[in-house]
């Protein structure tokens, strides 16, 4: 999926060899640590064919052989993280990491404070410019009930998923619903005020625009755009039996000062959900509204802060 996104804006993508390191027992570990030192190696030949003078690493397993390479070359790190507790990839990259960005305040413990930025996270400048008519248009829906976007990431989360379909004729009499299920997960359903996507790259913006309430797993990238538009939203974190747990500890700092939600899978309760539907609408009947103003106070100063890193690097 990246190779495509990436492409598709005229950058250039190499891919290299990387492994997850678990912090429980599991045999991929082995065959991780294989690939580990020959992503290092591929990162390597890579930076100092393209020489760049500093490198700018998002975290997570996949930038931790390119970060290493570039210590061992000399090109300074900058580090972003998105969440309020980092993986155990971006608590070692910090070691090394000359500047380390951060989302959140109480990140900032985690690192050496000599080093630390609250820049907050990024969020596209056109996330605020959506038009209500063009997703109307994209979609196919009328708009005569208020629009339920149900996002799961971009791998699809399963249990959204099972959520929608199972319950789309009790969604479908008050609500009109858009449906972002993940790639390869798109099924043949064919109901009027419904649709789906597997992935929706330029258009979100106008899917944001058209959605009066968003139901959504909380990756830290969601939640700042939400932020940015006052999207009043309903956060069903993935799990700890998925993940670390990352999503549920963004989920309770975002839903602290913001108009959310706060669902635990095993916690979901169908009648109270469709409840919380009801009081979100009635509290924000407009579907929220954010701007210009709303995203350089949520998120879109944090590209400014960052480039200043950089050049200073």
């Amino acid at each position: 999926m990246e190779r495509k996104m990436i492409g598709d804006i005229g950058v250039r993508y190499k891919g290299i060899f990387t492994g997850k390191i678990r912090r429980y027992f599991s045999l991929r570990n082995a065959l991780d640590l294989f690939l580990l030192p020959i992503g290092i190696v591929q990162a390597l030949f890579i930076l100092m064919g393209f020489r760049p003078k500093v490198v700018f690493s998002k975290g997570g397993f996949v930038s931790f052989p390119v970060t290493v390479a570039a210590r061992m070359l000399g090109i300074p790190v900058v580090l972003h993280e998105s969440d309020v507790v980092p993986g155990l990839a971006n608590k070692v990259m910090g070691k090394f990491a000359r500047k380390i960005c951060v989302a959140y305040g109480e990140t900032a413990k985690f690192f050496e404070s000599g080093k630390v930025t609250l820049t907050g996270n990024l969020v596209r400048c056109d996330v605020v410019r959506g038009d209500r008519a063009a997703a109307l248009d994209f979609t196919g829906l009328k708009g005569n009930k208020p629009v339920l976007l149900f996002m799961g990431g971009s791998l699809g989360a399963q249990f959204l998923n099972d959520f929608v379909l199972d319950n789309l004729d009790d969604l479908l009499k008050e609500y009109e619903v858009v449906h972002i299920c993940g790639a390869g997960k798109v099924r043949e359903v064919k109901r009027r005020g419904y649709c789906a996507f597997e992935y929706v790259g330029d258009e979100m913006k106008d899917l944001y625009a058209l959605a009066d309430i968003v139901v959504s797993r909380s990756g830290a990238n969601t939640l700042a755009e939400l932020a940015a538009l006052g999207k009043p939203a309903i956060l069903i974190p993935l799990g700890k039996n998925a993940s670390r747990g990352d999503q549920i500890i963004n989920a309770r700092a975002y839903a602290k000062e913001h108009s959310a939600i706060v669902i635990l899978e095993d916690e979901f309760n169908k009648k109270a959900f469709f409840a919380d539907l009801k009081r979100l609408l009635a509290e924000h009947p407009e579907g929220g509204g954010g701007g210009l103003e709303a995203l350089a106070s949520s998120g879109g100063s944090a590209v400014d802060k960052i480039i200043t890193l950089l050049e200073e690097l």
